[in-house]
């Protein structure tokens, strides 16, 4: 029986030669390269990135520039002033009031009449204005140290949150991957069952042609050739399906490939880890830390709101208002107290408070599920590890069955069915096997996942 194995599997492994071979590393990284989620995460950290730069440019001056030019359809500055009035009182009383009107009479009309009538004063109907300044920050309660701090915190969450997307495009090609693998192994379980009925058959026919078999016998190998049969043309198309699934999922535009791995298992031991060591390394564990962090600082943006801001500033200004240009410079220092804000404040500062012990508190309790995951993942790995080992002795306990019986038949001391009730616990022993594989390796990628390997 080994030797029909060996037989079928090299045969086998020389069809698919002529197929493209992939293996799970290739695939794993022709997942991420072609996966949207994984390139929509990278749009997210650049946009983390840039706004990080963007908040450090808070720590510069804010320099600004205005201009203004207008023309106006009257003076924004009019005024109506008699020049008689114009003249002191104290220089009135020095002249007496008969020599002014003596002097009145001898002046022409005209002069008199400008002197003692009103006129009318426009200013400003047009002009420029131009300024520019610059304001330095000196103190605004912390907000911009934090407000960076902050920032960078976001782009932090941002390559955390690809982590965790490049571990569920993992799951799901190395799910594919292994599903498709077990399909690959019970199709070369099929083939070489196939082989045997096609050996037994023979030398069934040939005992019914000699008559000393019952042609029951040959018609009994016969249905069970038939099932096989249609238990092969569903794992071509299981194949087939699964082959398109991981295809598309990777990127691939083969839709032929076969699958490579190592069908030997080593102990699982090796791949244990001290879980509380582990969990510090998970981007789950991380990014509840990074939402504590950035509790933190916005509650210290939220305390520095409601603090005194000071701010220096250097201007240079330019007008031609009154018709004469006029530049000047100036150096100035401001500061702003936040007064009624403080009413309001009190209470947002006490939010922020609470925020903070709640996330904290999440940190906590998450960090404790986060170990029951990994212990329930290992002992997961560790069942599947024992349901291999015993499916393994299953084979060797039905091969040795199938071959009893295979040689009762042949002393005739056994019937046709024993014989192939003998080949059918063979074969769902090594599908047994087969499943328990993919088993084992699927429940070794979660606890790498869970683990944050």
């Amino acid at each position: 029986m080994k030797k029909i194995l060996i037989a079928v599997f090299c045969l086998c492994s020389f069809a698919a030669t002529a197929q493209t071979c992939y293996s799970l590393p290739q695939l794993l990284d022709s997942a991420k390269q072609n996966n949207i989620a994984l390139r929509t995460a990278d749009y997210d950290i650049e946009a983390a990135r840039q706004q990080r730069k963007e908040a450090f440019t808070k720590y510069f001056p804010n320099i600004s520039a205005t201009g203004l030019w207008f023309n106006a359809n009257k003076g924004m500055a009019q005024a109506s002033v008699t020049p008689s009035e114009l003249v002191p009182e104290g220089l009135k009383n020095l002249v007496p009031t008969d020599v002014a009107q003596t002097i009145a009479g001898m002046l022409p009309q005209e002069v008199v009449k400008a002197f003692t009538d009103p006129i009318s004063i426009s200013m400003m109907k047009n002009g420029t204005i131009a300024s520019i300044m610059a304001l330095q920050p000196v103190f605004v309660g912390g907000q911009i140290v934090n407000g960076n701090k902050l920032a960078r915190v976001g782009e932090d969450v941002s390559i955390l949150k690809k982590r965790l997307s490049e571990n569920e495009v993992e799951q799901t090609a190395e799910q594919y991957f292994w599903q498709l693998a077990s399909l690959q192994e019970k199709q070369k379980t099929v083939a070489a069952v196939e082989v045997l009925l096609n050996d037994i058959f023979k030398d069934v026919n040939v005992a019914v042609e000699a008559g000393v078999a019952m042609k029951n016998d040959l018609l009994q190998v016969q249905l069970r050739k038939n099932d096989v049969a249609s238990q092969k043309l569903k794992l071509q198309n299981g194949i087939s399906i699964l082959r398109l699934l991981l295809g598309q999922y990777c990127g691939l535009t083969d839709s032929a490939f076969v699958l490579t791995y190592d069908t030997s298992v080593a102990s699982p031991l090796r791949e244990k880890d001290d879980h509380q060591q582990a969990l510090l390394g998970t981007a789950e564990y991380q990014l509840l830390e990074k939402q504590v962090e950035a509790t933190r600082l916005q509650r210290k943006m939220t305390i520095g709101q409601n603090l005194p801001s000071v701010a220096v500033g250097a201007g240079y200004n330019y007008h031609n208002l009154l018709d004469s240009k006029r530049s000047f410079g100036m150096i100035f220092a401001t500061i702003n107290l936040p007064i009624s804000q403080w009413w309001g404040g009190s209470h947002a500062m006490k939010r922020s408070k609470i925020a903070l012990q709640k996330a904290e508190d999440q940190l906590n309790d998450n960090a404790q599920l986060l170990k029951i995951r990994m212990q329930n993942a290992w002992n997961g790995v560790e069942e599947a590890y024992q349901q291999l080992k015993l499916a393994e002795q299953s084979i060797e306990q039905a091969e040795e069955n199938l071959r009893l019986n295979r040689n009762y038949y042949e002393a005739g001391i056994s019937t046709m069915s024993d014989l192939l009730q003998a080949q059918l616990l063979y074969q769902q022993a090594c599908d047994k096997r087969t499943d328990a594989f993919a088993e084992y390796h699927t429940k070794l990628m979660e606890y790498r996942h869970a683990t944050g390997k």
